[in-house]
């Protein structure tokens, strides 16, 4: 439990890792208050082009002079192939576009981001740590990094995943258990076949990596952390509790759902972006659910959303969330970082 191998790879003070948010969740500011008060602040990038990735990383080194990550989604075998369907999905969801008063995307248009212009923009801006999800990123990719410095960091949602990312290189692994919102990043076989809890996975993957295991999923305040800590993880992940955070890019809407008993409750589903997300369940989820297997891969779905998603009302929005959102409260995102690690050390003090 007293290991510092994390805080020592990236140079930080204390082992907690923001959650990477997607969807325009992730903000400048959320992350150099993490990264100020000694943890990684993270950044999600997934929907970024190029320039905006660019200008991104530039914005965090002028908000913080220290260690912080940038994050994307490694691209899944076939996915860049178009559906011959989409519009017969574009008229299912028709309904919703009339609903909310606006159109649907153009199908003429790019699904999507390039990950090879991504990864090419985020390694010639040169973040001081680079975390993926979804995959293991190119073997090219990995070596640039390391030649440039940047710390790599991968995903995993079971053993055989974490196995394969010490195995390319990467520097660290995330062992994402199933209790965590957002997407599931399962890459080796279904998510449907890789539904780990947090702590189940933790102690196998420190079990069978070497290098140091960041826990995700589940965990949000100190007894979570402690816990963590106590089976195994060099760290640890927060996502939703740090969404509740006023530095936060969540709605006002989606703020609310989050401290309410709606929370209580969470979902994992295909319907928003054709890839599996825990979110809290609405009235869009419940009417939907029908067409559960009967939805477009990623991209091609993601997009087909992205107008209903950012009506952003509490029937349509996609309400990420974890399974332990009812452990946080809304608060600045200092308090809260400073508590979580007050209340660690008191647990680790206390049960040594």
């Amino acid at each position: 439990m007293s290991t510092r191998r994390l805080e020592d790879l990236l140079g930080i003070e204390h082992p907690i890792v923001l959650g990477p948010f997607g969807g325009g969740l992730s903000t400048v500011a959320l992350v150099a208050v993490v990264s100020e008060s000694g943890g990684l602040g993270s950044y999600g990038a997934n929907n970024l082009g190029p320039e905006q990735i660019t200008e991104v990383v530039g914005e965090l080194r002028a908000a913080t002079a220290r260690p912080f990550a940038v994050n994307l989604w490694v691209p899944q075998p076939g996915e860049s192939d178009r559906p011959d369907d989409l519009a017969r999905h574009v008229e299912r969801l028709r309904p919703y576009y009339e609903e909310l008063g606006v159109s649907p995307p153009n199908l003429d248009e790019p699904f999507g981001q390039d990950f090879d212009a991504q990864i090419e923009a985020l390694l010639a801006a040169e973040p001081p740590v680079i975390s993926f999800i979804m995959g293991v990123p190119p073997e090219r990719v990995i070596a640039e990094a390391r030649g440039r410095g940047i710390v790599t960091i991968g995903t995993a949602s079971t053993v055989d995943e974490a196995v394969a990312l010490e195995a390319a290189g990467l520097d660290a692994v995330i062992a994402s258990g199933n209790d965590a919102g957002g997407h599931r990043g399962s890459f080796l076989r279904p998510a449907g076949e890789s539904l780990v809890g947090t702590f189940s996975l933790v102690p196998q993957v420190a079990d069978a990596v070497s290098v140091p295991v960041v826990a995700a999923g589940g965990i949000a305040d100190g007894r979570g952390v402690a816990a963590a800590r106590t089976l195994g993880a060099d760290g640890v992940q927060i996502g939703t509790g740090f969404l509740m955070t006023a530095e936060a890019g969540a709605s006002p809407v989606h703020r609310a759902i989050l401290s309410g008993p709606e929370a209580r409750v969470t979902v994992l589903t295909r319907l928003f972006s054709g890839r599996h997300l825990r979110v809290i369940p609405n009235r869009f989820v419940r009417e939907e659910a029908a067409f559960e297997d009967d939805v477009p891969p990623y991209p091609f779905l993601n997009k087909l959303m992205l107008p209903i998603r950012r009506a952003g009302t509490a029937d349509h929005s996609s309400l990420l969330s974890g399974q332990a959102a009812a452990l946080a409260r809304p608060r600045p995102a200092k308090d809260y970082f400073d508590e979580l690690v007050s209340d660690t050390e008191r647990i680790l003090r206390d049960r040594a």
